[in-house]
């Protein structure tokens, strides 16, 4: 009997258990626990735009609607001129980012790691970071003419500041008492700087490559609408030479959606590398 009556308390307790949520619900908490919620207001806006556009509140020669945005877009993918316009675009942000970021990332580790260097070159870069790049197009163009080499050395040099001053800074704000602990248990210069000073600026370090990936695309603009023949910019001044304001948009929107892709790469890339961070843990 005690044990018929065990039995029956236990299956009261399973079904008074609640039943597991549907997948589909599991899904939809995972995906905005994950980043999806940021998307909620563009979506958003987006359907607003539309709605506006529906009741004649924009007229298509200011601000097409999305759906005709979207029309243009398709015309174009269909014709191949789209991924054509995107991957020239894509090369050129990508190799303009390698060269800079690189160059930045070699000085402002060799200014963090020695006062000499730093006292020899940072004061000069200082002055140059503030002399507006995109304000050198004109003499670049003299220089380089419209080849790619002009769009490559914009781009780099609006990369390079970003990542050479939080390089910098990154390496000059590493704990001078872990710094202090690694050399009293006998590393290396080389042990030093592999365990302890380039672990401690990555945060800073990844800040400034996220800086500069906006940076990329903002003087790719500037350089493909003045001095190009092919890219998104391109694309956008030939559309506006015709009118074509819903291939504007498409450029514009083009634009954003490739930078956002760029920064969640860097993001993903800065949560994998910096799993031992209090602050990237999930």
């Amino acid at each position: 009997m005690e044990s018929n009556g065990t039995l029956s308390a236990v299956d009261t307790a399973v079904a008074a258990r609640p039943a597991p949520p549907p997948a589909w619900l599991t899904t939809w908490r995972r995906w905005l626990a994950d980043g999806g919620m940021g998307w909620l207001l563009p979506v958003g806006l987006l359907l607003l735009w539309e709605a506006a556009s529906v009741l004649d509140l924009l007229p298509p020669t200011i601000l097409p609607a999305p759906s005709a945005v979207f029309a243009a877009g398709w015309r174009l993918l269909l014709k191949g001129e789209l991924l054509t316009h995107i991957g020239v675009s894509g090369v050129r942000a990508l190799a303009g980012f390698v060269v800079g970021g690189l160059i930045g990332f070699a000085l402002g580790l060799a200014n963090g790691l020695s006062a000499r260097s730093r006292s020899l070159t940072d004061t000069t870069l200082q002055m140059v970071r503030n002399v507006p790049h995109l304000a050198l197009v004109p003499l670049v163009i003299i220089w380089f003419g419209i080849d790619e080499g002009a769009k490559l050395f914009l781009v780099a040099l609006g990369v390079f500041f970003p990542i050479y001053v939080n390089t910098l800074l990154g390496i000059l704000t590493v704990d001078t008492q872990l710094i202090e602990m690694g050399r009293a248990y006998g590393m290396s210069r080389r042990t030093l700087f592999l365990r302890v000073l380039l672990p401690g600026a990555l945060p800073s370090i990844f800040v400034g490559l996220r800086y500069g990936l906006g940076i990329m695309w903002l003087t790719l603009i500037v350089a493909e609408t003045i001095a190009a023949s092919s890219g998104l910019g391109y694309m956008a001044m030939q559309a506006r030479e015709f009118l074509l304001v819903d291939v504007v948009v498409l450029a514009i929107l083009i634009y954003a959606l490739l930078g956002k892709l760029a920064d969640s790469v860097a993001r993903a890339l800065e949560r994998r590398t910096l799993q031992w961070h209090p602050s990237f843990r999930k």
